[in-house]
């Protein structure tokens, strides 16, 4: 499940010189990557990455299985710290800092493996995200239905189009719907900047539209950073693309540019694509 923050700054916003330490920079980019590395013993998943991800922006790191993009996220949450090179989140160096702090900062994440309570209601997993990052966090009195987080619950099942299954399991829930659940829990609290792993692996054709639909409708000052296998969905909803290789850098470029790279299309896409 996506852990929540409480109080950000606004997005490129600077900070207070006090309360932002020397590694904090004025900046208008939401994610600044410079020759990250990821080793495990002798392999390097991850060789030397550089990117950029400007503040509102929507963007995609494509590749094949191994091309080391699932690890270069585990990278930048802090799952499994970088061995070389740097990190920055809204001109903060955040490269050493634990995971829980990096969400406190606003960021977020999805995972390609479920991670919610199928025991629960879609309005309860919903719940306990939003109070994630509330005051009173750990508060056991219930809140009641006009308190500040059951209204922000009832908000993300709207975005989400969850309301009409709001009581419902999740473990009755279509693999989409739960694709959708986890979204809606990631959005709880404002987040700068989200990580989407997969959010298509295992949907159907017409769940696929659905989260078109919900990705193209996220507001345009919140950045995200999608791993997609799924190429249709991939360029239609970024403005920026980053194909990875080997745990390399391939190509940047626009969606448009992507799709007609020749080197692209014979690795990834078996010729025209």
């Amino acid at each position: 499940m996506a852990s929540i923050t409480t109080l950000r700054p606004r997005a490129g916003a600077a900070l207070p010189a006090a309360a932002a330490g020397s590694t904090a920079l004025l900046s208008d980019d939401a994610l600044v990557l410079k020759g990250v590395s990821r080793a495990f013993g002798a392999l390097r998943a991850v060789d030397d990455v550089s990117l950029t991800v400007a503040a509102g922006q929507k963007y995609a790191i494509l590749g094949s299985n191994g091309a080391g993009k699932t690890t270069l996220f585990n990278a930048i949450t802090g799952d499994f710290p970088p061995s070389a090179g740097s990190i920055h989140f809204f001109g903060e160096d955040i490269t050493a800092m634990p995971p829980h702090e990096r969400i406190r900062k606003g960021l977020r994440r999805t995972y390609q493996s479920s991670l919610l309570f199928r025991d629960l209601s879609v309005r309860d997993n919903l719940f306990l995200a939003v109070r994630g990052v509330a005051g009173g966090r750990f508060s056991f009195l219930p809140a009641r239905s006009t308190h500040a987080s059951a209204r922000a619950t009832q908000d993300l099942l709207d975005r989400v189009r969850l309301s009409h299954i709001a009581d419902e399991p999740v473990a009755n829930l279509a693999h989409g719907q739960q694709r959708q659940l986890e979204i809606g829990m990631a959005l709880a609290g404002a987040p700068r900047l989200i990580l989407f792993d997969e959010p298509a692996a295992g949907l159907s054709p017409a769940e696929r539209r659905e989260l078109v639909a919900l990705l193209t409708s996220l507001p345009a000052h919140m950045s995200f950073v999608l791993i997609e296998h799924d190429l249709d969905i991939a360029l239609r909803v970024v403005e920026r693309v980053t194909v990875m290789h080997n745990g390399r850098v391939l190509r940047e470029g626009t969606p448009a540019e992507i799709e007609s790279d020749a080197q692209v299309q014979a690795i990834y896409m078996g010729g025209k694509h």
